[in-house]
């Protein structure tokens, strides 16, 4: 690392003229990178429902409805005469647009699942097949604005599944675009105050572009291989501009100090070769953490993946290759007007003698604190992500509310079970226990229509027919069971037994799928987080102590994130001022997501602090000394580092889309408990406990380190 300082040092016009056309391609690259991601789906490829759902769509052309139009009649009748010829002739000019498989309306099939219980509103769904981006992007789109209308017979509205989520995914472009006018301005504010220099606040700044820009093209080069959501984005621009800052901050500071002892060529050298690997250490924690995503077998999941390995190590190029050679060049800028106060004069000084004079006093206090803060983890539920995940004003979501008031089943969520093999009576038998069940309105079949275990309806043959010895039955649910439990719906569904090949498929059973697949991976992931960011502590420090240390410190941080999160989001509390419907449950999926970040960036902060703290004790010995000194020199820049990092994600808190409000403020929280309460408090307390065990390691482990450690 030494040699990489001397090397920035020499090649320093050279490196910035690189730097700067490294810049314009990845500025020009990336410039398309949102283009080219695709609108993902929550689904589990390989999945019973998947699997079933894909031979529907191939024997049969049908499949989970993902678009509707609400019909409102003018008559407030949608029985009258009027209503019903002008609703028949909707269908039919839906059914043969391009695109559209199958259409079911209220007019021809009559099902009480399409009529609104004041009989004003009815629907007509449609299962619109084929890539997902293709559709939300390009044909519901078109559909939209040929069916939106209002003649004066019928009042049409536009919703369904993909509609939603198209309007997701544009609401969350809209907020990337947003942070990003806001959060680089306000990032150069927040930098002129930290370093008191325009000089250095401009070189970081400047560092967080390039990074921003050749993540950008990096993904856009993955995505040229691979499927990368839409919602990747809004991380990299946050990610990109918050770990290049906060590696910055580390660098200049480091070169401040050095500055005091050397010129400037060296003091570039050694900041390279001290803070530069420490960065190398905590660009590698980060990606390792958000890398095991890459284990997830969803595309949605795995494009955070992607971004979480890119991020880090363009930030990293940035830190300790741009931001060297500009400091060879404009150092002087950078550096204090006067010297930095003695260490033992500073705050985080005496409050971590404070802590450690007094351990159990006050980490017992700090962790009553932080376990308070988490206790409503305790209530966690876990649901099915709904229309309420976008503004009350979203158009999809209007649609979605006035269905779910008054409509009493969910024809949209139904489920479309695959036959195989079953005879008449057998088949007949299996549809009325079907309908049976609690929280199923009616079974359709070509044997009739049944609810609650009676036939009230005869048979659609020309919907549900045969092919080479398969048919199928559609299962509506209610509205009340797709609020409350869908997955226990799901389950108490196929639990029913029909004595034949049967394979359930639907909305439903896709997200039950997408969410067993999570949790079975779950452990996998969570253990191999652990694993490998204990192994690049153990590098770093040579000390098993250390690593389990810090991820019960971790453990904690994250809980007060989650419990926040549950409190906020899923109890409801704060969705006045921030803006937001509770649901009263959480997407799995994002939690996830959650937790590898944040584990990834809480490492990241006990990588800059324990370097120091190390530091200082290989060089002084002193065990409560060190702690001290070295919380005294890192704890400030961690401190600004969460600040900053805190501000770029709390900037989406304030968007529309409830996914990236939950993001930005459960991010913004989490770094900065962690590096307060936690890196501030808890850790010196607990180092004062443990005491010389702090840099312990097995005999055979400690020979290892010494061989393979890591080290300048």
């Amino acid at each position: 690392m030494h040699r990489l300082g001397r090397f920035t040092v020499h090649r320093r016009r050279i490196l910035l003229l690189a730097a700067l056309l490294v810049l314009l391609a990845s500025a020009f690259i990336g410039s398309g990178t949102m283009n080219a991601l695709v609108l993902s789906r929550f689904e589990a490829p390989g999945s019973e429902s998947i699997v079933a759902g894909d031979e529907l769509d191939e024997r049969f052309g049908v499949g989970s409805a993902n678009f509707l139009l609400l019909v409102t009649a003018a008559d407030g009748d949608v029985d009258s005469a009027a209503s019903a010829a002008a609703g028949t002739a909707l269908a039919a000019e839906l059914a043969a647009a391009d695109g559209i498989a199958t259409v079911d309306s209220y007019w021809d099939t009559d099902s009480p699942a399409l009529r609104s219980e004041d009989g004003s509103q009815a629907l007509i769904t449609a299962y619109v097949p084929g890539d997902v981006t293709y559709v939300r992007a390009e044909l519901i789109p078109e559909l939209k604005e040929r069916f939106a209308r209002d003649d004066g017979t019928l009042a049409v509205a536009v919703g369904g599944s993909d509609e939603m989520f198209r309007e997701a995914a544009e609401l969350a472009r809209e907020d990337f675009v947003l942070a990003e006018a806001i959060i680089i301005p306000g990032m150069l504010v927040l930098l002129i105050v930290l370093y008191r220099r325009p000089a250095a606040a401009f070189l970081t700044l400047g560092v967080g572009i390039f990074a921003l820009a050749l993540s950008l093209a990096a993904m856009r080069a993955v995505a040229a291989m691979t499927e990368v959501s839409t919602f990747a984005a809004n991380l990299i621009l946050v990610m990109s501009m918050g770990l290049a800052v906060d590696y910055c901050l580390f660098i200049v500071n480091r070169f401040r100090e050095e500055s005091v002892r050397h010129d400037r060529a060296e003091a570039v050298a050694r900041t390279v070769a001290s803070a530069g690997r420490t960065v190398v250490f905590s660009a590698v924690t980060v990606a390792a953490s958000l890398s095991v995503l890459l284990l997830m077998p969803f595309p949605f999941l795995q494009s955070f993946g992607y971004a979480g390995i890119v991020v880090p190590l363009a930030a990293l190029l940035g830190a300790v290759v741009v931001l060297p050679a500009a400091l060879a060049v404009w150092g002087g800028r950078v550096v204090r007007a006067r010297p930095a106060r003695p260490v033992e004069a500073g705050r985080w000084f005496r409050l971590a003698s404070a802590v450690m004079r007094r351990p159990l006093l006050w980490g017992g206090a700090a962790l009553v604190l932080v376990l308070t803060l988490a206790s409503p983890m305790l209530g966690v539920r876990f649901g099915v992500a709904d229309e309420r995940v976008l503004p009350e004003d979203a158009a999809s979501r209007v649609v979605t509310d006035q269905v779910t008031a008054g409509f009493a089943a969910e024809e949209t969520d139904a489920f479309q079970i695959l036959v195989a093999g079953a005879e008449a009576q057998a088949l007949e038998s299996y549809a009325v226990e079907l309908s049976t069940v609690d929280g199923v309105a009616q079974v359709d079949s070509g044997l009739g229509r049944f609810v609650d275990g009676i036939a009230v309806a005869p048979g659609d043959t020309e919907r549900f027919t045969e092919n080479d010895g398969a048919t199928w039955l559609s299962v509506v649910p209610t509205m009340e069971v797709m609020r409350e439990d869908p997955y226990g719906l799901v389950g108490d569904v196929r639990a029913v037994d029909a004595g034949f090949t049967t394979s359930v498929s639907g909305y439903p059973a896709d997200l039950a799928d997408f969410r067993d697949a999570l949790l079975d991976r779950l452990p996998l992931v969570i253990g191999l987080i652990v694993l490998v960011t204990f192994v690049i502590l153990f590098l770093m420090t040579g000390s098993v102590i250390a690593p389990v240390k810090a991820t019960i410190l971790n453990g904690l941080s994250l809980a007060v994130m989650f419990g926040a999160m549950i409190w906020v989001f899923q109890d409801g509390h704060l969705s006045g001022l921030i803006g937001f419907t509770p649901q009263g449950s959480f997407e799995p999926s994002i939690p996830i997501l959650m937790f590898c970040i944040a584990y990834g960036l809480s490492m990241d902060y006990e990588v800059f602090m324990l370097s120091r703290i190390k530091e200082e004790y290989d060089r002084t010995g002193n065990r409560t000394g060190s702690i001290a000194a070295g919380l005294q020199r890192s704890a400030p820049l961690v401190t600004a580092a969460a600040a900053v990092l805190a501000f770029s994600f709390a900037v989406y808190a304030t968007g529309d889309m409830v996914f990236l409000q939950m993001l930005g403020l459960g991010m913004a929280l989490a770094v900065l408990v962690d590096a307060t309460v936690i890196r501030g408090i808890l850790l010196p307390a607990l180092m004062r406990l443990t005491g010389r065990w702090n840099w312990w390691a097995p005999p055979p482990l400690r020979r290892l380190h010494e061989r393979i450690g890591l080290r300048d």
